[in-house]
């Protein structure tokens, strides 16, 4: 294990991040009892420094953060732990501890897929009138999939003619297939583990089909 410098009080700050998403859930602290802890258990325990004790996360809420790496700084005075979880990870009920917001640059608009899949979700439980999803949805299987058949030939079409068209036409494909994923159930860490799984193979292997990667 790398040498990690813990503080005076013999503690070491965690930053604790969603493996799929990325986003930041929390900071807290461990020791190096609780860090061996950790690393055998493969979930989250951390030192309570209120308390004075080890506490392991999701003990008593059920919210465990199942641990898939453990990073260290280049300083090695603080780590970066990805967790896949099992529900929020603020004890207010939020996913997020950090969803108070100091300042948001207005020269930057946020978006990300796990944002966007989150917005299909709340378009398909709430059916707002005057969405364009909402369509979709109430609509059913068939369009969805007629969309999608009408999107694939765009993307060749636009590949041929340029990059800027492309990209508008791969955005719309990309759109479609992920209200296809809401309709059926399907969610984002679900295709990430699926070609997570894949492996390289040579070229006369990939003719076969996608298979491994």
């Amino acid at each position: 294990m790398t040498e990690l410098k813990f503080d005076k009080n013999g503690l070491i700050p965690a930053i604790v991040q969603d493996y799929y998403s990325k986003a930041v859930l929390t900071l807290a602290y461990m020791n190096a009892e609780s860090l061996a802890v950790s690393i055998a258990e493969r979930k989250t325990c951390f030192y309570s420094r209120s308390r004075k004790e080890l506490w392991r996360k999701g003990e008593i809420s059920g919210n465990y953060q199942h641990i898939v790496s453990i990073y260290a700084d280049c300083d090695n005075d603080a780590l970066v732990v990805e967790v896949i979880k099992d529900g929020p990870a603020c004890h207010t009920g939020a996913e997020t501890c950090f969803g108070t917001p100091v300042f948001v640059s207005d020269s930057v608009r946020r978006f990300s897929f796990n944002s966007l899949f989150e917005l299909l979700l709340d378009r398909n439980a709430t059916r707002p009138e005057g969405s364009y999803t909402t369509y979709l949805f109430e609509k059913g299987l068939d369009k969805i999939l007629k969309k999608i058949g009408e999107e694939s030939t765009e993307v060749i079409i636009g590949a041929k003619n340029s990059r800027d068209e492309l990209v508008y036409e791969i955005s719309d494909l990309i759109y479609h297939l992920m209200v296809l994923m809401v309709n059926r159930g399907i969610e984002i860490k679900d295709i990430v583990n699926e070609l997570a799984s894949r492996h390289v193979i040579d070229k006369k292997e990939k003719q076969k089909g996608f298979g491994n990667l």
